[in-house]
C-alpha cells in the first residue's frame, strides 16, 4: 500500500476550505491502495497527526527527512512517507513556503514546486509571465497610478479565494479598497476590469502530457465570485451558478484550452491547477488567476469540471499520485 500523507487545514483564512478538501479527498481514497496519515497545521501553527480530517484529536508532529516524527510525553516515533498531498489553499500552502519544506523532507509530493507555486501565488507575477508568453491579461499596478479608469479590482498580490478583495467604482473607495486588501497581504495589485463571463478550466499533469477537464462558466446574478466565504456554500453559492460544460461556441472553447495550456506550461505547473480566465463578448480570452492547489470540496469547481470530462475526485488522486511518485501519468 503508498502511505499517504495528507496535509490539511494551515493558520491562514483558508483553514475552513483546506479542512472540507481534505474531508472530500478522504471519502475518494482507495482504502485498498492508500494508507493515509492525516497531518492537521491548526490555525495556531501547530502540527499534528490526527485520526482524520474531521477530528479534533492529534499528537505533535514534524516533518522529518523520509517521513514524520511522532512527539508524544517525551518519547518519539518515526513513520516513512511515500508520497505527500499538501492540500492547503493559500498563504503558505499555494505560495512555494510548504513546497520548499517537502523539498527539503526528500518525500515526493503533489502538485507545483517552488518556483510555479510562487509565481502562480502572486498575481503580477503571473501577468508577467503570461504575457511574456503572449496570453492578454488585465492592466494592473502595484503602486497606485497618477490616473485610473474606474472600475478597478483591488486585490492582495498573494491571497486566495476573493479575501480582501474589492470592486472599486469611484476614486473616492480606493483608500478604504487599499486597507482592506493591506490586511492580507503587504503587496497589492489593481486590476482594470475585464468585461467578459469568467471561464476555468481544469488541468492536471506536466509539461509532457497533459489531461484538461471540461470547462466551466460562473454565472453571476451580482457581485464577483466568492463562494469560499459563504456561510453555507455547500447548499449553493449566494451570487453565482456554475455550468459545466460552459455554454460557449466551440471555437471560444478551444481558444480557452488552448490558452490554459499555455499559462500552465509557461508557469512551470505540474500536478495540477486550475486556470480562471474571461472571455469577452469579442471572443478574446484574457487571463484571471492561476490557482495550484484549487478547492477539492464538493462544491469545488475542479472535481466538477474533471466529472465532467469522466475523471472522479478518486481517478485524479490516483493520477496525481502517480506523477509525484514516478514522473509519469498512469
Amino acid at each position: 500500500m503508498i502511505r499517504i500523507g495528507v496535509i490539511f487545514g494551515g493558520s491562514f483564512e483558508e483553514h475552513p476550505v483546506s479542512v472540507k478538501s481534505a474531508q472530500e479527498v478522504a471519502r475518494s481514497l482507495d482504502a485498498a491502495e492508500y494508507d493515509p496519515f492525516w497531518i492537521k497545521i491548526t490555525r495556531g501553527g501547530d502540527w499534528k497527526l490526527c485520526s482524520g480530517p474531521g477530528a479534533d484529536d492529534g499528537r505533535r508532529v514534524v516533518l522529518s527527512p523520509g517521513g514524520l516524527l511522532v512527539l508524544d510525553d517525551g518519547r518519539f516515533e518515526t513513520i516513512g512517507l511515500d508520497v505527500i498531498f499538501p492540500v492547503l489553499h493559500g498563504r503558505h500552502g499555494e505560495d512555494g513556503a510548504v513546497q520548499g519544506l517537502l523539498e527539503l523532507s526528500g518525500i515526493p509530493y503533489v502538485g507545483c514546486d517552488v518556483q510555479s507555486s510562487a509565481l502562480c501565488m502572486d498575481k503580477s507575477l503571473t501577468y508577467v509571465v503570461a504575457r511574456s508568453a503572449g496570453v492578454a491579461t488585465p492592466d494592473f499596478w502595484t503602486d497606485v497610478p497618477d490616473s485610473v479608469t474606474y472600475p478597478v479590482f483591488v486585490k492582495p498580490a498573494r491571497s486566495g479565494s476573493s479575501f480582501g478583495v474589492t470592486k472599486v467604482s469611484t476614486e473616492d473607495e480606493l483608500g478604504v479598497a487599499l486597507e482592506v486588501a493591506r490586511q492580507y497581504d503587504s503587496k497589492v495589485v489593481i486590476e482594470a476590469a475585464v468585461a467578459g463571463s469568467e471561464i476555468g478550466c481544469s488541468i492536471l499533469g506536466d509539461d509532457q502530457e497533459l489531461v484538461v477537464g471540461e470547462l466551466d462558466r460562473v454565472a453571476l446574478t451580482r457581485g464577483f465570485f466568492r463562494i469560499h466565504q459563504e456561510s453555507t456554500p455547500e447548499s449553493g453559492s449566494e451570487n453565482s451558478t456554475f455550468i459545466v460544460p460552459a455554454d460557449i461556441p466551440a471555437e471560444s472553447r478551444a481558444l480557452v484550452r488552448e490558452t490554459a495550456q499555455v499559462v500552465y506550461r509557461a508557469l512551470g505547473c505540474t500536478g495540477l491547477a486550475r486556470v480562471d480566465m474571461f472571455l469577452t463578448p469579442e471572443g478574446k480570452v484574457v487571463l484571471n488567476e492561476v490557482n495550484t492547489m484549487p478547492g477539492l470540496t464538493s462544491y469545488s469547481r475542479y472535481p466538477r469540471m474533471m466529472a465532467a470530462a469522466g475523471l472522479s475526485l478518486g481517478d485524479v488522486i490516483d493520477r496525481l499520485v502517480s506523477l509525484a511518485m514516478t514522473g509519469k501519468l498512469q
